[in-house]
């Protein structure tokens, strides 16, 4: 009875970390980016800053545990199912044909490697080792250098072409400092929201695995696929946003770009943190 109670807590907290990043988090984060005018790319960027936040708290909470097996499976389960929600919603908008972009197809290969690198981590037990941490930094900048200059090469002309309407729709809302500094504090509100909860989480991780003989893994990969929800919202959403025929091509590179940092920011970042937080505290 103990350990059915310890996991309703577990799956309770996480849903409300789910719920507090899609109601509150990815949607304050939405209204800054139109506040600010932004680009189809730049709002896929910041949409995958805003889903990585509940992988950043599950992990850094699970290596504060010692839980550090549970951390490199949550993080390897969240790229895989992200990669899969991403071609089930390119699937059912039917927007394949976006996909088919030279600077789309070496985001995608990216996020390939985002999957493999974790595999080979676990494959090689080197998943707790602090010398990965810079290559990892190094790769995280250099990711996000190709994904520049390939949109840059093969995309922003489209991107500037299809994107202009739509800007211009929303181009009342620039300069607004009001909205703008509203946003940012309602998104700090949400953030202390989710490290309360986050908290909270790692307590029940840890009584489950010292108490209760839950291997790590099995809750890694339960966080994963918790923690990939708001993906999942926000894949179909850059796409719905986008919904005409003529731009729904800009739903393509939004969503890729949400997928695409999202990935790098859990393997590369994200993971990083947790290595050094589990050798600070063991």
């Amino acid at each position: 009875m103990e350990v059915l109670i310890e996991f309703i807590q577990f799956f309770a907290l996480s849903f409300v970390i789910v719920l507090i990043s899609k109601y509150a988090l990815v949607t304050l984060l939405r209204k800054l980016a139109e506040t600010l005018n932004l680009s189809p790319k730049a709002v896929g960027n910041i949409a995958g800053v805003a889903t990585s936040v509940p992988e950043l708290l599950t992990v850094s909470f699970s290596a504060f545990a010692g839980l550090v097996d549970t951390s490199v499976f949550n993080i390897l389960s969240s790229n895989i199912i992200n990669f899969v929600q991403y071609i089930i919603s390119i699937s059912l908008n039917k927007n394949r044909k976006g996909t088919q972009n030279k600077a789309i197809k070496i985001d995608l290969w990216m996020v390939g490697i985002t999957i493999l690198i974790p595999i080979l981590m676990l494959m090689t037990g080197i998943e707790t080792s602090v010398s990965i941490v810079p290559i990892f930094f190094l790769l995280f900048a250099f990711c996000f250098y190709l994904n520049y200059n390939s949109h840059k090469l093969y995309l922003k002309k489209q991107e500037e072409t299809l994107g202009e309407p739509i800007r211009k729709e929303t181009r009342w809302l620039k300069g607004k400092r009001r909205k703008t500094l509203m946003y940012v504090v309602l998104l700090g509100i949400t953030g202390i929201g989710l490290y309360i909860v986050g908290n909270a989480l790692s307590i029940v991780l840890s009584r489950l695995c010292e108490s209760f003989g839950i291997p790590e893994w099995i809750l890694g990969i339960l966080l994963g696929f918790i923690t990939s929800i708001p993906e999942l919202i926000t894949f179909f959403e850059s796409q719905k946003h986008y919904n005409s025929k003529e731009n729904e091509e800009l739903g393509i590179v939004e969503a890729t770009n949400n997928l695409l940092s999202s990935n790098l920011l859990n393997l590369f970042f994200i993971q990083s943190i947790g290595i050094l937080i589990y050798h600070m505290v063991k």
